[in-house]
């Protein structure tokens, strides 16, 4: 790997390091998990605009495979993978701490690092990054909304139902045909099955989702002290990523 990948990584955990530090000093009254949510958000913010910037044509984003990556493509990755970096470690002080995710995050932070190391392969992962970023902003908000609050609520429950179709559209329409194409290619048998691993680790999070919106549906109106379905707390820490293919990229919080 060379050596502005790796002092871009680097830059990166600090970056975000320094902006949780600045966020919970913000949010002094707030939870560790609420600033760490926060940031959270403006990764996925900026990771879903940073890799629709670096889509070179539009008509085809990811094809032919494998590709060399352009200079775009490789800061964005570099720059979700120290955030993956930062996360990961943040969640070993979280309460909510949970073994799928740590098992997601360093999924991604294995197919980034392949990514990055090979300089190729640039167009699928920033699309799978897009994938799995763009329901990152709803997957947070609904959890910012219940420590403001709003737990229980039309609103909450109106967030929860968004991300729910926004991810499963994402990771269970779009993500199996990037899948597909990335099995189908002649990229190496290693990035061929951390593809294959995100998806499956995509389709287990969508099954936790549709039981948690069930789950809110069916007990609409119900008293919040009522305990929360198995698989919701799991997303108190950390994204599930991507969906999809090696990135970050993945569910992927």
């Amino acid at each position: 790997m060379e050596d502005y990948i790796v002092g871009l990584i680097v830059a990166g955990v600090f970056f975000w390091t320094i902006l949780f530090l600045l966020t919970k000093r913000i949010f002094q009254e707030r939870s560790f998990d609420f600033s760490l949510r926060v940031v959270s958000s403006i990764h996925a913010i900026i990771a879903v605009t940073l890799a629709s910037l670096s889509i070179q044509d539009w008509s085809c984003p990811i094809f032919p495979l494998p590709s060399k990556s352009s200079p775009m493509q490789i800061q964005t990755l570099a720059i979700s993978g120290a955030y993956l970096i930062f996360d990961l470690a943040c969640c070993q002080f979280s309460d909510n701490i949970n073994l799928d995710t740590i098992f997601h995050h360093l999924v991604c932070i294995l197919g980034i690092w392949a990514g990055l190391a090979s300089e190729r392969y640039g167009s699928e992962m920033v699309a799978a990054l897009w994938l799995g970023e763009i329901s990152g902003p709803f997957l947070h908000l609904r959890d910012l909304l219940k420590e403001l609050g709003y737990r229980g609520t039309d609103l909450n429950l109106a967030i929860d139902i968004l991300f729910a179709i926004i991810f499963t559209a994402a990771r269970m329409i779009v993500g199996p045909y990037l899948t597909y194409a990335f099995l189908f290619s002649d990229s190496p048998l290693l990035m061929k099955a951390v593809a294959l691993g995100l998806q499956l680790v995509s389709a287990f999070w969508v099954y936790k989702i549709v039981r948690m919106v069930i789950h809110k549906l069916s007990s609409k109106g119900m008293p919040s002290s009522q305990p929360a379905v198995d698989g919701e707390a799991s997303y108190k820490c950390c994204v599930p990523p991507l969906r999809r293919l090696p990135q970050c990229c993945g569910p992927p919080q």
